[in-house]
Formats: C-alpha cells, structure tokens, sequence
C-alpha cells in the first residue's frame, strides 16, 4: 500500500524544485508562482533553483539537497518541480529515500521527471502525480483541461475519474479489446527505459502501464519497445495506455533502412500479439491538453470503450 500526500488545500506551501534543466526563461517561474499565489496558495523557491551546471540546475548534489530539503521541512506542503529537460536519474542515488518516505507530500512533474516518479514509487513507497510544472501554468500555456484535471488529482477528496479526451474530435486507438484494473505504473517511454538494469527499474507485473513520448521516430520508438518486450515489461502488464505522441514521426535522414512506419504501426506491433487491453491517444505528457494521472493509484481500463478510470483517492484530507 503506498503512502498518500495530504490534499492541496488554500493556504498550503508550496516547495519549487528544479532536478532537472533549468528554466530557458526565469520569467516562466515568477508567472507560475504568481498563478499558485494569486489563488491563496504560499511558494517558496529552492536554493539552487536557477543554477546552471551544464544541461542541469546546479550540481547533482545540489539538485537532490533541493529535493531532500523541501521534502524534510515541515513547513512544506507540497513539492512542485519547474519543468523537466535532462538530469533527473543524476540525482537518485543522493536522495533520502526514507526519509521522503516518511514525509509523503505531493510531488507532480513529467517527461524527464519519470525517473522520480519511478524511484519514489519503489523506494520510498509514496504515490506521486505524472502532470503539468509549475512552468506550465500561466495563461499562454494553461488550458482548462490541464487545470481541471490537475486539481481534480491534488486538490479534490474525490478519484479523478475517468480520463476523457480533450477533444471529442479525436481518435482513440483501440489496439486490444478488454477490461482489467491495476495500479497505475508508467510515464516517458524514453525515461522507462533507463530504469531497466537499475536499482529504480519499472515494476509492471498487474499493473497498468502508461506510457508517454515526444518528438521520437517511429524507428526508436521500435527500439525502446523492443528493449521493454525483451525485458518482459510488456507482457507481465495488465494493461497498456499510451498517450497522445506529440510528434513522433518520421524525420528526413538515411540512418540506411527505411523509417516510413508510423506509430501506429509500432504499437501494433508490440502490444496486439500480447492480447492485454490497450489503448492509445489520451492526452498524457507533451500535449497542449494534459491530464494528471496519480502514480501508483488503482485504475480501471475498458479498453473496448477506450476508456480510463482512475477509481482510487490519491488524496488524504
């Protein structure tokens, strides 16, 4: 049973980190911390937040002192990151897991922030939240979708539900047809990957696995598929939701056989041969329209409808 953070509530203090690169614009940090401020919320930003060490926000050890400190202190309620970029899986082996543990707060991030989620979820045995940074939230960026949904995940008593389209317009791919339930487990594909042969790597035995990818070719998409079957990460899961791909096609290059696939193809591929409920085409990860999906809660896959439902409180008042 994983260990659940309180719920976001007015007045809370919220702690900003940034584990991985830090932000092209400061600006996009003041506007967020405005956003949460504005709407009674307190910020606190971390010591080393806007530090520049080669792709990364400080030092590795810099970057997991910010992230052991907000999660130690009393005073912070929940743990916020700006954005994701490259560096998170540097700092895993100096964070307190324990400690963390014994101190479950909200923390909700994506994309390179995968490798926290995962290790958290192993190490420390808390439920975390796959969602929008704090860099996200100001009025270009933000949709209402985006907003609604985050605050359905961290603020609500209530499960999120079920995870609707936002747009009806769009296609849900229906890749296997069925119905199962299981922990949530997943995040970006890229960032999955490299967990395997670690002490962090992805547990997705009867579980269902989410998995999100940006600006990827169809032909790695192949690779790191194939790096999960050979793992046996595909076939021990109860079922497969991959998210909307934003920009995974093919580019204009010879790497010398042909790239002229597309995702669909790929997943095919991989997931229709398993026979496990799948689908794909939720708004999960690098889309304009993003849904907050709690780490580690229980879900329900109807994948003959294209259907998910979070039926778990990831939340305790």
């Amino acid at each position: 049973m994983l260990k659940k953070p309180k719920t976001l509530q007015r007045g809370d203090t919220i702690g900003v980190i940034s584990p991985a690169s830090p932000s092209y614009n400061k600006s996009d940090i003041i506007r967020g911390a405005d956003y949460f401020e504005k709407r009674g919320y307190k910020v606190v930003l971390s010591e080393n937040l806007s530090k520049k060490t080669g792709f990364c926000s400080g030092t590795d050890l810099e970057r997991a002192d910010d992230m052991n400190e907000m999660f130690r202190r009393k005073d912070i309620d929940a743990v916020f990151i700006t954005q994701g970029g490259y560096g998170s899986a540097r700092i895993l082996r100096h964070l307190d897991y324990n400690m963390i543990g014994h101190n479950s707060k909200i923390f909700i991030g994506f994309s390179d922030i995968t490798s926290l989620h995962l290790a958290l979820n192993k190490k420390s045995g808390i439920m975390t939240f796959h969602g929008p940074g704090l860099c996200r939230f100001n009025p270009e960026e933000l949709t209402e979708y985006t907003e609604d949904y985050f605050f359905k995940a961290v603020a609500d008593a209530a499960p999120v539900g079920e995870i609707k389209k936002a747009d009806e317009k769009k296609w849900i791919n229906i890749i296997n047809k069925g119905e199962t339930q299981g922990q949530l487990i997943g995040g970006n594909l890229t960032l999955i990957c490299a967990t395997l042969g670690t002490p962090y790597e992805i547990d997705t035995e009867g579980k269902i696995l989410f998995i999100e990818e940006t600006d990827t070719e169809p032909w790695i998409l192949d690779h790191m598929f194939s790096h999960l079957r050979n793992a046996g990460k595909l076939e021990k899961a109860a079922g497969i939701v991959i998210g909307e791909f934003n920009a995974c096609r093919p580019k204009i290059m010879d790497p010398g056989f042909h790239v002229d696939i597309s995702e669909e193809d790929v997943m095919a591929e991989y997931l229709k041969p398993l026979k496990i409920p799948a689908i794909q085409g939720l708004p999960i990860g690098h889309t304009k329209d993003m849904a907050t999906l709690p780490v580690g809660a229980e879900a329900y896959l109807n994948a003959s409808e294209g259907k998910l439902y979070i039926t778990e409180t990831a939340t305790v008042l």
